[in-house]
């Protein structure tokens, strides 16, 4: 039997993916993040080892000690309890050391780095659930007007301009103004922030950041997200399609058709032609 290592934070992409490993045949040990991964966790694996954000060595030290030489990280990680529920421990500190900066991206990557290092592959969080990822197209009956097209490729464009600068993955507008910038706060919030600053309706561009790592942290959406747009305003939500995640996308499309938001999986070809900015 293989033996796969769940790095585990808040939401629901932990639980599906544990259910998924044990259907295929894999043992899970699950290194789960105090305050953020379910407690339902536990149900559906083989170990669990419940950790402070900074417990890397206690991470390593549970994963050799089950022989886990694969490793996912998923699961959503509020970025403000990096300031009020963090407990680094020496290899957490000695990391950190080495680190000019503390930006999401370079900060996953070199965790990703080191694991690697230490003899534990980390693959792709979707590499059991493809389904998951977004495929491109209008998934609603609502198809973006001329107004939100244009709202569309200005919101690409800034947004793959904050993500250089590895700010957040959303940003939010109307008739051509920037409403909100996502930032610490998470998607939820920069879009009630925004979509409440005006009565026209609100567009949503939620994509990667040039640098990303496809392995982890891909942009995700599902019901809330939709709901949140519901109740502010918001009428059309732009992912990326091929990579970004989307939970429960038959009930997003519901529940969007129900309020007439448009949902769609876009790429850099529909405004560049290929060309990357």
């Amino acid at each position: 039997m293989r033996t796969i290592g769940l790095i585990a934070g808040g939401g629901q992409f932990p639980l599906l993916f544990a259910k998924k490993a044990a259907e295929k045949g894999y043992r899970v040990c699950a290194a789960a993040y105090v305050n953020e991964a379910v407690q339902e966790l536990e149900n559906y694996v083989d170990t669990i080892e419940w950790l402070h954000l900074g417990q890397v060595g206690k991470l390593l030290k549970f994963f050799r000690k089950n022989g886990v030489t694969e490793s996912v990280m998923m699961g959503s990680i509020k970025k403000t309890r990096i300031f009020t529920d963090i407990k680094p421990d020496f290899k957490a500190i000695s990391f950190i050391a080495t680190k000019g900066h503390t930006h999401d991206d370079s900060i996953l990557s070199s965790f990703a780095d080191l694991l690697e290092k230490e003899g534990i592959l980390v693959k792709p969080s979707t590499f059991l659930l493809p389904e998951l990822i977004s495929p491109k197209g209008c998934w609603t009956r609502k198809k973006p007007d001329g107004a939100e097209k244009k709202d569309i490729e200005t919101g690409w464009k800034i947004a793959r301009e904050i993500g250089k600068l590895d700010i957040g993955q959303c940003v939010v507008l109307a008739n051509g103004t920037v409403l909100a910038v996502e930032a610490i706060d998470g998607t939820d919030a920069t879009i009630k922030r925004g979509a409440s600053l005006t009565d026209r309706s609100a567009v949503v561009v939620k994509c990667c950041k040039p640098q990303q790592d496809l392995r982890f942290d891909l942009p995700s959406t599902g019901v809330e997200t939709i709901r949140t747009m519901a109740e502010y305003g918001a009428s059309v939500l732009v992912l990326e399609a091929e990579k970004s995640i989307s939970f429960d996308r038959e009930k997003m499309v519901i529940l969007a058709d129900t309020h007439g938001i448009s949902i769609n999986a876009m790429s850099d070809d529909d405004f560049f032609h290929g060309k990357k900015t």
